[in-house]
Protein backbone atom coordinates (compact mmCIF):
# COMPACT_ATOMS: atom_id res chain seq x y z
CA UNK A 1 0.00 0.00 0.00
CA UNK A 2 2.67 2.40 0.75
CA UNK A 3 5.29 1.23 -1.26
CA UNK A 4 5.38 4.34 -3.23
CA UNK A 5 8.28 6.87 -3.28
CA UNK A 6 6.34 9.82 -1.59
CA UNK A 7 6.01 7.41 1.36
CA UNK A 8 9.64 6.68 1.67
CA UNK A 9 10.59 10.69 1.10
CA UNK A 10 8.70 10.59 4.15
CA UNK A 11 9.95 8.30 6.67
CA UNK A 12 13.78 9.79 5.21
CA UNK A 13 11.84 13.43 6.53
CA UNK A 14 10.85 11.80 9.76
CA UNK A 15 14.64 10.15 10.63
CA UNK A 16 15.91 14.43 10.16
CA UNK A 17 13.18 14.99 12.36
CA UNK A 18 14.14 13.10 14.93
CA UNK A 19 17.36 13.87 14.35
CA UNK A 20 16.93 17.45 14.47
CA UNK A 21 14.75 17.32 17.92
CA UNK A 22 17.65 15.27 19.37
CA UNK A 23 14.68 12.72 20.47
CA UNK A 24 15.81 9.50 21.20
CA UNK A 25 12.06 8.17 21.46
CA UNK A 26 11.30 9.79 18.04
CA UNK A 27 14.32 7.91 16.84
CA UNK A 28 13.54 4.25 18.71
CA UNK A 29 10.24 4.61 16.79
CA UNK A 30 11.52 4.95 13.04
CA UNK A 31 14.42 2.13 13.47
CA UNK A 32 14.20 -1.32 13.05
CA UNK A 33 15.30 -3.06 16.25
CA UNK A 34 17.24 -6.68 14.46
CA UNK A 35 20.27 -7.62 15.03
CA UNK A 36 21.30 -6.60 11.35
CA UNK A 37 20.81 -3.27 11.26
CA UNK A 38 24.18 -1.01 10.83
CA UNK A 39 24.23 2.87 11.53
CA UNK A 40 27.77 4.40 10.26
CA UNK A 41 27.87 8.20 11.67
CA UNK A 42 30.75 9.99 9.85
CA UNK A 43 34.78 9.22 11.23
CA UNK A 44 32.79 6.70 13.11
CA UNK A 45 33.51 2.96 13.11
CA UNK A 46 30.16 0.41 12.21
CA UNK A 47 27.88 0.46 14.96
CA UNK A 48 25.52 -2.95 14.68
CA UNK A 49 22.52 -4.48 16.38
CA UNK A 50 19.82 -1.98 17.72
CA UNK A 51 21.89 -1.39 21.42
CA UNK A 52 24.78 -0.11 19.77
CA UNK A 53 23.00 1.79 17.28
CA UNK A 54 20.97 3.01 19.91
CA UNK A 55 23.75 4.10 22.19
CA UNK A 56 25.39 5.91 19.46
CA UNK A 57 22.38 8.45 18.71
CA UNK A 58 21.94 8.79 22.71
CA UNK A 59 25.89 9.95 22.79
CA UNK A 60 25.30 12.11 20.11
CA UNK A 61 21.71 13.96 21.24
CA UNK A 62 23.84 14.09 24.56
CA UNK A 63 26.66 15.85 22.95
CA UNK A 64 25.01 18.22 20.71
CA UNK A 65 23.38 21.46 21.46
CA UNK A 66 21.22 22.14 18.07
CA UNK A 67 21.43 20.85 14.60
CA UNK A 68 19.32 21.74 11.55
CA UNK A 69 19.42 19.70 8.06
CA UNK A 70 18.69 20.66 4.80
CA UNK A 71 18.36 17.66 2.39
CA UNK A 72 18.72 17.75 -1.49
CA UNK A 73 17.70 14.14 -2.25
CA UNK A 74 19.48 12.75 -4.64
CA UNK A 75 17.47 9.62 -5.35
CA UNK A 76 14.89 7.54 -4.27
CA UNK A 77 14.57 3.73 -4.95
CA UNK A 78 11.62 0.73 -3.62
CA UNK A 79 13.01 -2.34 -4.17
CA UNK A 80 9.84 -4.65 -2.89
CA UNK A 81 9.91 -4.21 0.62
CA UNK A 82 12.83 -2.35 1.08
CA UNK A 83 13.99 1.25 -0.42
CA UNK A 84 16.94 3.25 0.43
CA UNK A 85 17.55 7.22 -0.28
CA UNK A 86 20.34 9.24 -1.15
CA UNK A 87 20.73 12.61 -0.09
CA UNK A 88 23.52 15.48 0.54
CA UNK A 89 22.90 16.67 4.25
CA UNK A 90 23.83 19.69 4.61
CA UNK A 91 23.97 20.41 8.25
CA UNK A 92 24.26 23.01 11.33
CA UNK A 93 25.60 22.40 14.51
CA UNK A 94 25.80 24.91 17.07
CA UNK A 95 28.54 25.05 18.85
CA UNK A 96 29.12 27.59 22.06
CA UNK A 97 27.62 30.45 20.24
CA UNK A 98 28.62 30.31 16.63
CA UNK A 99 27.06 27.73 14.16
CA UNK A 100 29.48 25.20 12.00
CA UNK A 101 28.56 24.12 8.50
CA UNK A 102 28.96 20.95 6.83
CA UNK A 103 28.04 18.99 3.94
CA UNK A 104 27.39 14.47 4.73
CA UNK A 105 26.85 12.60 1.74
CA UNK A 106 24.19 9.48 3.09
CA UNK A 107 22.85 6.85 2.55
CA UNK A 108 19.54 5.35 4.52
CA UNK A 109 18.01 2.06 3.98
CA UNK A 110 14.24 1.38 4.57
CA UNK A 111 12.67 -1.80 4.69
CA UNK A 112 8.80 -2.04 4.86
CA UNK A 113 8.13 -3.53 8.58
CA UNK A 114 4.91 -3.39 10.93
CA UNK A 115 2.82 -1.22 7.94
CA UNK A 116 5.58 1.72 8.01
CA UNK A 117 9.08 2.14 6.52
CA UNK A 118 11.74 1.72 8.99
CA UNK A 119 15.27 2.82 8.59
CA UNK A 120 17.77 -0.01 9.09
CA UNK A 121 21.00 0.75 7.42
CA UNK A 122 22.37 4.46 7.84
CA UNK A 123 25.75 5.51 6.35
CA UNK A 124 26.72 9.43 6.48
CA UNK A 125 30.01 10.58 4.64
CA UNK A 126 31.59 13.62 5.52
CA UNK A 127 31.57 15.60 1.56
CA UNK A 128 35.90 16.75 1.04
CA UNK A 129 35.73 19.68 -1.01
CA UNK A 130 38.97 21.52 -2.51
CA UNK A 131 37.88 24.76 -1.57
CA UNK A 132 40.35 26.75 0.71
CA UNK A 133 39.00 28.14 3.93
CA UNK A 134 37.63 31.36 3.81
CA UNK A 135 39.98 34.51 5.45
Amino acid sequence: MEHNCEAVREANVSFYRAFEMLDIKRMEDIWSKGDYIKCIHPGWPVCAGWVEVRDSWVLIFNHTRAIKFSIDLLDIRILGDWAYVVCMESISTQEQEAWVDGKVLATNLFEWRGGQWQVFHHHGSPLVTNEAPAA
